[in-house]
């Protein structure tokens, strides 16, 4: 089943009406069969609860998590009945709704539109994001041909950090004696500490002598032009292409290493306390959406320490 959903408001349309930007198309089912039937108090909550799920794997904010769901249940209450039966047709009613009957401003409306967009295109249709054995961690991270590359996907999964986290390192925020990296202003502005894994500081350090980065800011990871940090794109596509070499079918994202790095640890036994701290969640909520509780280890050592490839010589590999 296709249709296409483009409807976004216009500040500047006359009588609020609707007008068409752009293209986006829904291409498959509109609904899981996991939601099939009504929409009851159950059913929907399952259903809130999975986009949550959805928008945490992606690396959305907690501002968006909490506007998304929020907007996503109104709409859902609007509609009231089975999932299955929900459509285009739903969407545009409730849009009109808003305009005509709540007089709902442009911003509200666009809004609205988004997470509804979110809410059919990703959690009603998703292939799961799926999570990494720390086999295929480690399978993808030396399957990189180039250590710069090998280097950013490393501190990414060793210190759970978020993409544009890991592309905005600066050399002073590598703490040897410690063994701690500093997270400078992560998403929400507050700052924090997290693992340094030794495997990691070996291959930093190899990258260091390599490429010698040098700027005035003190970037870790430079850009193609040296002019600035490298893009959170620019990770993006290191890891892309690190998982087709290490011949990775699984739906993942670079996002999926800071899962896996929770995951992981949770796993060896640290404390779901613990991993928010490390991850940066403003909520202990954001972190118990998509991890289970595990139970209490006194040692707390970077999961890539574990890996296959990095457990036996503890990290001292060319690349």
């Amino acid at each position: 089943m296709k249709f296409v959903n483009t409807l976004q408001f216009s500040a500047n349309a006359d009588d609020g009406s609707l007008l068409y930007i752009g293209h986006f198309k829904f291409i498959g089912r509109l609904t899981a069969n996991k939601f099939k039937g009504e929409c009851t108090m159950k059913n929907k909550e399952q259903i809130l609860l999975r986009m949550r799920e959805d928008i945490l794997l992606r690396g959305l904010s907690q501002n968006t998590l909490e506007s998304y769901t929020s907007h996503a249940r109104i709409f859902l209450d609007y509609c009231n009945r089975p999932t299955e039966q929900l459509n285009e047709h739903d969407i545009r009613n409730f849009l009109w709704y808003l305009i005509k009957e709540k007089k709902s401003s442009p911003g509200t409306v666009n809004t609205y539109s988004a997470a509804i967009r979110f809410l059919f295109a990703v959690t009603f249709n998703r292939t799961l994001n799926e999570i990494l054995t720390r086999e295929e961690v480690s399978a993808i991270i030396e399957s990189c041909q180039n250590l710069k590359h090998k280097a950013m996907l490393m501190v990414v999964y060793s210190s759970g950090l978020r993409v544009s986290e890991a592309a905005a390192l600066k050399i002073q925020h590598i703490d040897s004696k410690t063994m701690r990296l500093f997270v400078d202003c992560g998403k929400g502005g507050k700052d924090r500490y997290t693992l340094l894994s030794e495997a990691c500081l070996n291959v930093l350090r190899e990258y260091w002598k390599m490429y010698l980065p040098k700027h005035p800011e003190g970037w870790l990871f430079l850009g193609t032009y040296k002019v600035s940090h490298i893009t959170s794109d620019g990770i993006e596509n290191a890891f892309n292409k690190a998982v087709k070499r290490a011949s990775i079918t699984k739906n993942v994202s670079i996002h999926t290493l800071r899962h896996a790095f929770a995951t992981h640890l949770l796993e060896d036994g640290v404390t779901l306390l613990q991993i928010k701290e490390l991850l940066g969640h403003a909520s202990i909520k954001s972190t118990t959406i998509y991890l289970h509780l595990a139970n209490l280890t006194s040692d707390i050592k970077s999961p890539l320490d574990n890996l296959p490839a990095f457990c036996r010589s503890n990290g001292s590999s060319n690349d």
